[in-house]
């Protein structure tokens, strides 16, 4: 029985060292991603709208035009129009 325990105990090392490793390139995707806005702002771009305009082009069109007429009711009825 001790061997099945180091077996289990062997794989869930390699899992959590994977999570571990996967993490730490996630962190550095997530610092080259904030450079490239960095890079936008230094050249004139605003990084909020870029952020935005990301989250847009993530969406299926249609769900992106439902979410622009919903909004744009909403300006409506806010007199913001």
């Amino acid at each position: 029985m001790s061997g099945d325990n180091n077996v289990a105990a062997d794989q869930l090392r390699l899992l959590i060292e994977r999570i571990e490793r996967l993490e730490e390139e996630k962190k550095g995707i997530g610092d080259d991603i904030k450079d490239v806005y960095l890079e936008g702002k230094a050249t004139g771009y605003d990084p909020k709208i870029m952020r935005q305009i990301v989250r847009l082009r993530k969406m299926h069109p249609h769900d992106r035009r439902e979410m622009e007429a919903i909004l744009q009711t909403y300006l409506a009825a806010l007199g913001m129009e």
